[in-house]
């Protein structure tokens, strides 16, 4: 299995398909978040699966219970959507997969962003360590039912421990070593994560603003199967 999931944080679908087109068969799974979406909606979406790659369409869908559920039923129901990212909270998760329904689109709840850390935390009033908020919607998230986490690589084997073999767990914030952090604070290496227990890398400016994409791909590919025998079979998504 292909762990690399290429985040598509471009301006437009023409963007996007040039990348894809550049990048091969090196990837099979592709991110769509918000800027992506904004400007393109669904049809983004079609775009990809119709290539044949999968789509991680990474809204992180926060809004009353009525409105998750909806969006998340208009969303899945297009059947071309593999994973779906929620906020960690218990109404939300909730709402989110009574609005999946049976469709196969997998909801995976979000933890804490990689780009916050601290004392981003204690600015938003939260009185306890990153640790302690990402163990208890990991929790949380496996009570709602939800099929997998996107956590920091930090936090990749806790979370692995106590969500258990079930969960599908993707990683941001994850850079080869010497690669520029950009505006993640908490990384680790593709080798790392995988190695701690994550099924999923998510992947951008490391190979998007390279000068070649797809070789920027083979090489972390090449990098994770140089560390993958210090790491277990990975899970299947």
């Amino acid at each position: 299995m292909n762990p690399l999931i290429i985040a598509l944080d471009v301006e437009s679908a023409g963007a996007a398909l040039n990348l894809m087109d550049r990048i091969g068969d090196a990837a099979d799974f592709y991110k769509v978040g918000m800027e992506l979406y904004a400007a393109e909606g669904m049809a983004v979406v079609d775009e990809i699966s119709g290539r044949g790659k999968s789509v991680f369409l990474d809204l992180k869908l926060y809004d009353i219970g009525e409105t998750v559920k909806r969006a998340t039923r208009q969303i899945s129901s297009s059947g071309k959507v593999k994973f779906l990212t929620v906020h960690g909270s218990r109404s939300v998760m909730d709402a989110a997969r009574e609005g999946r329904g049976d469709s196969n689109t997998r909801l995976l709840a979000v933890t804490v962003l990689t780009s916050f850390d601290q004392e981003d935390l204690a600015d938003l009033g939260y009185p306890v360590p990153v640790t302690d908020l990402v163990e208890l919607r990991v929790r949380k998230a496996r009570e709602s039912g939800m099929n997998g986490i996107v956590c920091s690589p930090l936090e990749v084997a806790r979370v692995r421990a106590i969500g258990g073999t079930g969960l599908t767990l993707v990683t941001p914030g994850v850079r080869s070593a010497g690669s520029a952090k950009g505006d993640q604070k908490r990384v680790a290496t593709p080798a790392e994560a995988l190695r701690d227990g994550a099924d999923y890398l998510v992947i951008g400016r490391q190979v998007t603003r390279a000068a070649d994409p797809r070789l920027a791909c083979e090489e972390i590919l090449a990098e994770v199967k140089l560390g993958a025998g210090a790491k277990p079979a990975l899970q299947a998504g």
